[in-house]
């Protein structure tokens, strides 16, 4: 990258860190249990509520069972359950007329990151109804409160149970908005172990693998405050502690709440202090391709992390003790590379590979340009890089 971008990159960085404790960040309230909500959503008024989710999840007792406790609040509830993965500005569009037409006071998104982000894009558009989503993608644009809403996560990983954004791909183009805004962090966040008992071992291990990414990029990045690295300490560390065993006993409750709290801690880190160029690069091969997100970024953590070299090692040393890697007095180049080969470990034992089966050679430079306009100036990365750097992430991909 050449030294005027790379100044200009660095000065945005910079001013929207010193803007960071000014800006109107929140948590969402946290229940435990699914039969929480509904006495807090008929607090705030809410007599049908609009639920968004997928085929499979409507399915699961779970959604029936909060779907119950609606009924029993005296809440009407409406089913959309047609979000797909990378959901697209479609959907969202058919989601919102549904909520609309039934005059629906609320929403209530059950799911993984998808599903979420749809509830969150339906609320955006409903407060904004003369405004398409592709007028919307980027920071700070929407400035408008949403209808109440709750987010059920049913995977750990996507934290958008906490988060400031939704990652919603255009229909035609195949491009992502990502809209982020501070109205779009959920109301309530709904951490149920019990909602993500049926989630297969493939994909409790590329969502763990997503929080655990959100919580490394968060904290080697260059806009951290004290409670982002709190956060994302204690994520990477409840991740190496639980995600295996999770991935080995789908049934283990506290190992499934454990990752629920780390999604959540990891979701707002990150919601702070933002992401990178794992990132990036995997939002280009999710639209392009439709990879999965959470396995993307997996694929995508470690390539990232090394190309980086020395200048993270000793972030990565903090993150080596707080994963129970490397010890306090261990140099910071010798955990730096603990962690790197737990990581590797980590991958291998939850069955997670090395590559993306889907990138084709002849499409790497126009996804690096893509990963390089969504990035930069924006995410504040340990290591600048254009697309032309980007293009070797991709290669070591293939």
């Amino acid at each position: 990258m050449n030294i005027f971008r790379r100044c200009w990159c660095r000065a945005f960085q910079g001013a929207f860190r010193l803007a960071i404790p000014l800006l109107p960040y929140r948590r969402p309230e946290q229940l435990g249990d699914v039969a929480e909500l509904p006495v807090r959503l008929a607090r705030r008024g809410c007599g049908r509520v609009l639920v968004v989710t997928s085929p499979s999840v409507a399915r699961m007792p779970g959604t029936r069972r909060l779907l119950d406790a609606l009924t029993q609040e005296g809440i009407g509830w409406t089913l959309y359950d047609r979000t797909v993965p990378n959901p697209t500005t479609a959907t969202v569009e058919e989601a919102l007329e549904l909520y609309l037409r039934e005059t629906c006071q609320g929403i209530i998104g059950i799911g993984g990151g998808s599903s979420l982000d749809c509830a969150k894009a339906v609320g955006v558009r409903a407060a904004l109804p003369h405004k398409p989503l592709s007028k919307l993608g980027g920071v700070l644009k929407v400035r408008r409160p949403l209808p109440p809403l709750a987010a059920v996560p049913t995977t750990a990983g996507t934290g958008s149970e906490t988060t400031i954004a939704a990652v919603i791909t255009d229909a035609k183009t195949r491009d992502k908005y990502a809209v982020s805004d501070f109205p779009l962090i959920p109301d309530y966040a709904v951490l149920d172990p019990e909602m993500t008992l049926s989630l297969p071992p493939h994909l409790t291990a590329s969502t763990g693998m997503d929080a655990l990414t959100h919580a490394v990029e968060a904290f080697i990045g260059r806009s951290t405050t004290p409670d982002t690295r709190e956060d994302a300490l204690a994520a990477v560390g409840l991740i190496f502690a639980n995600l295996e065993r999770a991935y080995q006993n789908g049934s283990d409750l506290g190992a499934r709440r454990a990752l629920l709290t780390a999604s959540f801690r990891a979701g707002c880190a990150f919601t702070k202090s933002y992401v990178g160029y794992v990132h990036a690069v995997a939002h280009s091969l999710g639209g392009a391709y439709n990879v999965a997100h959470g396995y993307a970024n997996a694929v995508i953590l470690p390539v990232v992390l090394r190309a980086y070299g020395s200048a993270v090692y000793p972030r990565l040393a903090r993150l080596a003790q707080a994963a129970g890697l490397a010890g306090p007095g261990a140099d910071s180049r010798t955990a730096a590379l603990a962690f790197l080969d737990g990581l590797d470990g980590l991958k291998a034992r939850c069955g997670i590979g090395n590559a993306i089966p889907e990138l084709r050679p002849e499409d790497i430079p126009e996804l690096a340009r893509h990963a390089d306009r969504e990035a930069n100036p924006l995410y504040p990365v340990p290591v600048l890089m254009d697309a032309g750097e980007l293009e070797k992430i991709y290669r070591r991909l293939l």
